[in-house]
This record gives structure tokens, C-alpha cells and sequence, in this order.
């Protein structure tokens, strides 16, 4: 994208008072919970891993951390709300006490798991769903006055890879986020970020038309979060595995900036962190 669009994206986040600018791109470091999520170096299964990924996230740049406990992988298994508060809550609770500083993202589509989230200590809500899998998201979000990131998606994760067809998957995205839009701003919903979704009912050839076209997101002047990391339209597409899909998902992360992007949300979080300072340094230029 133009150099103008990446450098003049300035949007400020409340997240309980602290006042976040998203000027610059900044890193979403990822931190799992669920035993088979699809890359299996980030599972974490106790609170003392957590915290020890925490601290590493935080001393490599991360601005975020995204928690989450129920896999979104393709055909994941389902859990119950409790099983996932179970996960969740102590972890919140943990990483609040030990790293106050930390700015914690919870990854729910679950308005129950939202609000006993925040009230653990957490500060925004990342939403694959878009409000479809839980009718009281958007409500919730809005009562809690927290950043909301919502995401596109059809279906669920354990149906939504069995046929995704679309007629233009760039602007079916912007249709569904202008419909959502529309809806979480009557609500009183202040802060959003926009997620377009890839990997989450998307054939590999739809999430590089959406990546190619990802400046039409612009029209909405909010910030973009890109998800890549170590997914399958990186290594399918390779012929590789999630293992070796670090070098892909920076080449797609580059992309993304140039594209004006405001937060990469990763595994990797020292590598992102770089990709995003040589960007910078070549638009400085």
C-alpha cells in the first residue's frame, strides 16, 4: 500500500484507561491453552507456562497478548463454557498479578467467557465469530466498554472449511463488516478493530485475493489485524508444515504492513517485531 496509508493509520485504543496509539504496527503475541491447537510448540498446559510465555512475549516487543482456550483450528473439538473458563480464568487472574503492564486480549466467541474474562483482569475481546456464535457478543462487549476485535467468518471451526464459497471474497468482507458495523455503533461500541479472517472459511486462493485486496478495508478508517502465523495458506501452499512456516508467515507479514495493517498477532513474536522496524525503516526513507 501507499506510503501515505501506511504512516497516517492513527487510531487510539481505551483499554481501561490507558490510551493506546496504533499508529505504529505493534505485535499480538499468542498464547494457547487447548491441548490440540494446530501448531504444537504453542500449546500451553499450566499456569506457570503461561507465565513463562508471557514474559518472553512481552521482553520481545509484544504490545498484546491473545489468550486463548478453545481451539479454532479447522474441526477442532468442541468445548464446554465451563470446560474454557476452567482454562481461562486462572491464567487471566496469574498474568494479571505478575505482569500488571501486560494488556491481555481474550479469544472467545462466548459473551460468558468475555465478561468473567475482563472482570479476571483482561482488556479486549477478540471475537472469530462476529457476534454470530453467541446473540449476547455485541451487547456484552458494549456494556463492558472494552476494544472489540471482530472477525470475519462463516460458519463455525468445525464446519467452516467444508465449502466456503463466495461471490467476491474481498467485498463479501466489506459487506459483512459494514452489516456489523452498523450494528456494534448503535450499541455504543467504540473501539473496534477489523479482522478479515484468514484461514477461517477460506480456500488457500480466497486468503491471497483477500491479502491482495486488503487496502479496500481502508474505507472503514479503523484498525486491521492480521492473522497469518504459521497457518495453512502458508504451508499447504508450500508443500511444508506449520513447523516451517515461520519464513512465510514474515513474508506475508511484510505484506500486510505495506498494506497499512496495524497489529500482527503471532507465534513469533521477535520476528515480527523486527519485520516491523525494517518496514518502518524503509518508509522512513
Amino acid at each position: 500500500m501507499a506510503k501515505d496509508t501506511f504512516l497516517n493509520r492513527k487510531v487510539t485504543l481505551n483499554l481501561k484507561g490507558e490510551l493506546l496509539d496504533l499508529s505504529r504496527p505493534c505485535v499480538m503475541g499468542i498464547l494457547n491453552l487447548t491441548p490440540d491447537s494446530f501448531y504444537s510448540n504453542s500449546r500451553i498446559s499450566s499456569v506457570d507456562r503461561a507465565l513463562e510465555r508471557v514474559e518472553t512475549c512481552l521482553n520481545e516487543g509484544a504490545a498484546f497478548i491473545d489468550i486463548g482456550a478453545y481451539s479454532s483450528r479447522p474441526g477442532a473439538d468442541d468445548v464446554s463454557t465451563e470446560e474454557e473458563l476452567n482454562r481461562m480464568i486462572p491464567v487471566v487472574e496469574a498474568i494479571s498479578k505478575t505482569f500488571p503492564e501486560a494488556r491481555l486480549s481474550i479469544d472467545t466467541f462466548r459473551a460468558k467467557v468475555a465478561r468473567e474474562s475482563i472482570e479476571a483482569g483482561a482488556h479486549l475481546i477478540n471475537d472469530i465469530s462476529g457476534g454470530e456464535l453467541d446473540a449476547e457478543m455485541f451487547e456484552t462487549v458494549a456494556a463492558l466498554q472494552v476494544p472489540y476485535i471482530l472477525m470475519h467468518m462463516k460458519g463455525n471451526p468445525q464446519n467452516m472449511q467444508e465449502h466456503p464459497v463466495y461471490k467476491n471474497v474481498s467485498l463479501d468482507v466489506v459487506d459483512y463488516f459494514e452489516q456489523k458495523l452498523s450494528v456494534l455503533k448503535k450499541l455504543g461500541v467504540k473501539d473496534i478493530i477489523l479482522d478479515p479472517g484468514f484461514g477461517f472459511a477460506k480456500t488457500i486462493a480466497h486468503n491471497y485475493e483477500l491479502l491482495n485486496h486488503l487496502q479496500n478495508l481502508d474505507i472503514f478508517a479503523l484498525p486491521v489485524l492480521a492473522g497469518f502465523s504459521r497457518k495453512s495458506m502458508i504451508y499447504k501452499f508450500l508443500g511444508t508444515s506449520p513447523q516451517e512456516a515461520l519464513n512465510g508467515t514474515t513474508v506475508l507479514n511484510t505484506l500486510a504492513l505495506q498494506k497499512g495493517v496495524s497489529i500482527l498477532r503471532v507465534h513469533d513474536v521477535k520476528a515480527a517485531a523486527e519485520c516491523i522496524a525494517l518496514v518502518e525503516k524503509v518508509h522512513e526513507q
